[in-house]
Parts: C-alpha cells; structure tokens; sequence
C-alpha cells in the first residue's frame, strides 16, 4: 500500500480506542478517534502482515452518535479517546470489548458481564495527574502517536481543585525534570511531585500552599509540606505516600471496594490473601470482618502506608516482595483471594502457585481486559469457574477498562 489516502468503512470499536475496518486486501484497519459505522478518509502510518495502523484525515460519512467533542486537544493529544462519542455509548462500547476479549482471548463461550458500574461524573473525575514538560518547560501531554509531548491549555479530566492549579504551573527547562504530578487528597490538600533521574533536588519558586516532593528511583526528598496524602474512600481515611499507587477515581474506589464485600462474604474464622494489596485499600475494609489477612506488596512505600492503614488489627500481616517470590513459599491454605496485578497481569509463578493455593473463590480486579482473559483461561483450566464480571467505570472519556472478576473453585 502507498501513502495515498484511502476511503474505508469502520465495524466497531476495539481495545485500545480505535475503530475497526478492513481493507480490500482483508487486512484489518485501526482508526483512533473515528466511530462504528463511518466512512472515512486516512493514511498509513505504521503497516504490519495482518494489520494497518492508521490517523484519521476527514470523516466522510460520520456516525449518528457522534458529537463534538468538549475540549480543542482532542484527537492530538492521546489522553482521551472517546469524547466525541456519548457517555452512555462509552459504557456501552467498554461492555461489549470486556465481552469480547473474554470470548476471543479467554475462549469463554458466554462470559456473564454484568451492568457496567458509571461513574456519577464523566468530567473532573481524577485525583492525579500526570504532565510531561515540553522543551521549553510547559506541562504537556504526549501526542495521539507518542512521538512528543504538547503544550496543553485545557483538560476537563482533574479533578477543580487541580484544574485551578495545573495552568500555573512553569519550569525552567534546565530542571532535568522527567514527570510533573499534581495529587488531591482531603479538604482539597494538594501536593506537586516532581520526578527526575537525578538525585538533585531542583530548585523552585512556588507560592500555591501546597506538599512538594522529589522523586528519584532511590530517594524521596520533601521540598514542602509533607510526604504524603490523606485519601477518603467510604468514610474511611488512607494515608498514601507520594510514591504510592492509588485510584485515581475516588468515587469509584468506594464503589469497588463494596462490590468486593458484597461478593466476597466472610467472616471471623476466613482467611483472606490479598495479592498486590498496595496501601491496603481493600484489606481495610475486610480486616475488621474475618480472622486473618495476609497482604503482599512489593512497593516499599505502598508497604509503609499499609503498615499506617492498617496499625490498629491485630490479625493482618503483610509480605514486602513481588508476588510471584512470596505466593510459592507462603503455607497456608487461604479462603479467599483479592488479586489486584498490574496492567501486565498476573506472572505465571504467581498464577500457578495461587492455584496450588486452591482458595474457595477469587476476586480478580482488572486494569486490561486482554490480560485478565488470558489469566481467566488459565484460572478455568486450573478448575476455576468464572462466576461473572463485573465492568467499573473509572476513566470516562478514555479507553480504560476497570473490572471486578469473581471466580469459584470447582
């Protein structure tokens, strides 16, 4: 194929944000930003044996449900992917993909997804943000094609408090800096994490009250303030570090942490594995309930707020190493697991040794569908069943797809 333009017909949505086609040669054609059902003009950017990467250049015959999209850097910036679609097609469109890996990766014939969880607010939703800088030191974020990073004058996806800050935000580019984030806790406390490869803390002129902190891979160093959050999920208080994962949509945090203690019933004689359990977001909510949780984390700081978040139990322990060290060496025989792995999905040590584990039932809370099918298949042929799945809206406007799995042995 040359780089002229091509006029294609898009199928459907897929995972990742674009919009499926084929052209006459049968390859498959992903167009990000385009729609089901539209006729439209593009270009080659990236050609492959089975398949074509494509950019959008007009929409010739636009969907129905397309509508414009509420901020100018759409379609340039590859933060958001879906806002010239609805929101109620957004939760469809995820509904339908989680399906879809499911049946094609996992080969489950007829997986029971159930009603997708919406968050009460499609926009100013997060509670951390993340800029790269341009050369001259302006926050950014990096293009649709990931070649650089665009100065940006509006993003409708922090939460306000943030959103009033983020504009005033400047560095010098002689910083070294690599990554600048902005973080919102209670009572609107903000804090500004800077993150560098060197271990020279920069120097900077800020007059916002407000925690700022360094990040280096060896180091924390505070420059204001203090060295961590407070964060409030279903009237309960988290203390989370500046180098601590954290959901990023505080609402639907509380939502996902009552599906589990609606599905997971306990109670004191349960002995509940928590893998990936990070600053104890869940294990919270279920210590009080059972008789011993063990958590298992390999972040340091996420292990020290842990060790905050959940100082007054007495029948929790925790193990600071990767899953896939501990899970083979742990004796015991635990009820109940929560698995909570990273986008790269569950290592095959872990899965394997979880299996030999054998706990009654297994919650599995997933960030990519494609990963979660892949373990889904292999927790099925290990004797799992998979009971159903349950989608959670956290990132209206983007592709992401957050998901609660409940699995039962036998």
């Amino acid at each position: 194929m040359t780089s002229d333009l091509l006029t294609v017909k898009l199928e459907k949505l897929t995972y990742g944000g674009d919009a499926l086609g084929r052209l006459s040669d049968g390859r498959a054609v992903f167009v990000p930003f385009a729609l089901p059902g539209e006729t439209v003009r593009i270009h080659s950017v990236n050609e492959k044996r089975g398949h074509v990467r494509a950019a959008l250049v007009e929409v010739l015959e636009p969907s129905p449900e397309r509508i414009a999209p509420k901020c100018k850097h759409f379609g340039v910036c590859g933060g958001c992917h879906y806002q010239h679609l609805p929101y109620q097609a957004q939760l469809s469109a995820k509904t339908e993909i989680l399906r879809d890996q499911l049946r094609r990766i996992g080969k489950i014939e007829n997986p029971l997804v159930k009603q997708i969880v919406p968050s009460s607010t499609e926009w100013n939703y997060r509670n951390h943000v993340q800029f790269h800088l341009t050369p001259d030191g302006k926050v950014g974020y990096i293009d649709a094609q990931c070649r650089s990073v665009i100065p940006i004058s509006e993003c409708h996806l922090p939460e306000l408090p943030l959103n009033i800050l983020w504009p005033s935000l400047e560095f010098d580019p002689g910083l070294g800096l690599e990554r600048v984030s902005l973080r919102l806790g209670v009572d609107d406390e903000t804090m500004l994490v800077l993150e560098s490869e060197s271990p020279e803390t920069p120097e900077l002129e800020l007059e916002a009250n407000l925690s700022v902190v360094h990040l280096t891979d060896n180091d924390v160093v505070v420059m204001a303030g203090d060295d961590h959050l407070t964060m409030i999920v279903n009237d309960r208080l988290f203390h989370v570090s500046a180098a601590s994962f954290f959901q990023v949509n505080t609402e639907m945090a509380g939502k996902m942490a009552a599906h589990l203690l609606a599905h997971l019933r306990v109670s004191p004689a349960t002995t509940l594995l928590d893998v990936y359990c990070g600053v104890g977001l869940f294990s919270a909510f279920f210590a009080p309930r059972l008789g011993r949780l063990i958590g298992i984390e390999s972040s340091p700081s996420a292990c020290e707020d842990f060790a905050v978040n959940l100082d007054e139990f007495d029948n929790v322990e925790l193990y600071e190493a990767p899953a896939e060290d501990v899970l083979p060496a742990l004796d015991v025989k635990p009820d109940i697991a929560i698995v909570d792995p990273p986008r790269a999905g569950l290592e095959k040590r872990s899965l394997d040794a979880l299996l030999a584990r054998g706990p009654a039932r297994i919650a599995y809370v997933s960030c990519d569908p494609s990963t979660l099918a892949r373990d889904a298949a292999r927790l099925i042929a290990g004797c799992y069943r998979l009971v159903q799945v349950t989608p959670f809206d956290l990132f209206p406007q983007t592709y992401h797809i957050e998901s609660i799995s409940i699995f039962e042995k036998g």
